[in-house]
């Protein structure tokens, strides 16, 4: 991978993982605001419900700017789009449609197809 690609992924990185965080913040302030207690008991579940996904999502977004931070510390040691498993490059067409990925499309086929197997047991 030369130079520009590589600028060019950690700024799809950066860019996602501030819009991530704008997210985040937005979610924040939203629960900060309190709910407003609803009459109807339907109505106060619906709205637990709708803050119980919201809270889940967060958290997802959580543990993929965990994987954001990962990837770009690839690009600072020089590892990134390099497959974890087997040392070869990754495609950049894999990358660009799946930035943090740390596995080739081979390695990952191997492991998902391993993952059936197992589960199967």
């Amino acid at each position: 991978m030369n130079e520009m690609q590589t600028e060019y992924f950690r700024q799809k990185l950066l860019n996602w993982r501030q819009e991530l965080l704008r997210e985040s913040d937005e979610t924040l302030q939203h629960l900060q605001e309190g709910g407003v207690q609803e009459a109807d008991i339907a109505d106060r579940a619906q709205a637990e419900a709708d803050r119980t996904l919201e809270l889940r999502t967060r958290d997802r977004a959580r543990k993929l700017i965990s994987k954001i931070d990962a990837a770009l510390g690839r690009i600072e040691d020089g590892s990134y789009g390099f497959c974890e498993e087997t040392g070869d490059p990754i495609g950049v067409r894999r990358l660009d449609a799946r930035p943090i990925a740390t596995l080739s499309i081979e390695a990952q086929e191997r492991h998902e197809r391993m993952e059936r197997t197992h589960r199967d047991e």
